[in-house]
């Protein structure tokens, strides 16, 4: 298998939380960019509004080597000064005025289209019911390797600075705890002996159509909930604020952050918030397609929620055993 042999194998669109208003101090631009990560537009649009790069809001990190769209929000840029902008990989689309910086987060999902090229026959025989499958149980809401850095070494950096370590830039230092929390919740799905539809007494379990979570405490109520995809087991991101898994599964949570040396309690550094969440252990591809266009490359198109990687499902796809999704 072979992923991204040119960036225009990996595209990315960005499904935006809602609309700018149209009337604000701050500019939204909606950026594609190619070969060039969000953080290198986000510092080239503030040497255009000369502005501090932390005023520079995006909803979220989008890969590099790709083509990918993007809103960014800049204040105090005036519109008629956006066509001026030219930057070096990267071209603004659309530009629209808002009355707020864009927030981290503040997206419904993403809409990618990837391109997959020397796969064997047997692969391109397989992934169309292997995708459908995927649709219909889920697949694992892993973090994707790009999460914890070129040198794999941001969750370590995380767990630098919550021991007191020097934290340098606030959105770096977030980033880092960020990836920490990614790297266990990792681990704990990794380790999970339960399959993604079931749930054991003590789970937390996560609430798809709300995002809200509750400790299982009548399995045999719970478990045609999450067999039909209502209700999944969720993972913890450590953090000052977590609802908290009960027997066998809290036990395992508990030695699972104790191998991470975690703190305990957890201590937030001084002005960065680092409050606990859980995360679903699968969620569903949307509008999912699978298009051959030669004899080893297909093209699939899938949208996701926020968060997730579509790498973890490329991974699903072609290279896990089939009872991996």
């Amino acid at each position: 298998m072979k992923l991204r042999e040119s960036p225009e194998d990996f595209v990315v669109e960005e499904l935006p939380l809602y609309e700018p208003s149209g009337e604000g101090e701050h500019a939204y631009l909606f950026v594609e960019k190619r070969n060039k990560t969000t953080e290198q537009v986000a510092r080239a649009l503030a040497r255009e509004a000369d502005v501090p790069s932390r005023d520079i809001g995006y909803a979220g990190r989008k890969d590099r080597a790709a083509v990918t769209r993007q809103w960014f929000s800049v204040p105090g840029l005036a519109l008629d000064r956006i066509s001026a902008i030219e930057g070096d990989g990267f071209e603004v689309l659309e530009a629209r005025l808002h009355g707020h910086k864009l927030r981290t987060g503040a997206l419904r999902g993403n809409r990618f289209e990837i391109t997959v090229r020397e796969l064997t026959e047997d692969q391109c025989a397989a992934a169309p019911a292997r995708l459908a499958a995927l649709i219909e149980h889920g697949m694992p809401n892993r973090f994707g390797e790009q999460r914890f850095g070129r040198d794999g070494d941001n969750a370590a950096r995380g767990l630098e600075i919550l021991a007191g370590g020097k934290r340098g830039d606030k959105r770096a230092a977030r980033f880092a705890i960020s990836a920490l929390q990614s790297a266990v919740f990792n681990e704990w799905l990794d380790a999970r002996e339960p399959a993604l539809d079931e749930l054991e007494t003590g789970d937390v379990a996560w609430i798809h159509e709300s995002g809200a979570c509750f400790v299982v405490e009548d399995l045999e109520r719970e478990a045609p909930r999450a067999a039909s995809f209502e209700i999944s087991p969720a993972g913890p991101l450590p953090g000052t604020r977590l609802l908290d898994a009960k027997g066998v599964p809290g036990e395992r949570e508990r030695a699972l952050f104790e191998r991470f040396g975690l703190p305990n309690p957890l201590q937030a550094p001084r002005g960065i918030r680092v409050r606990g969440a859980r995360r679903p252990a699968r969620i569903r591809p949307e509008a999912a397609s699978c298009v051959a266009r030669g004899r080893d490359v297909l093209t699939i198109a899938f949208i996701l929620p926020p968060g997730s990687y579509a790498t973890v499902l490329m991974d699903a796809l072609f290279t896990e055993a089939p009872d991996g999704a």
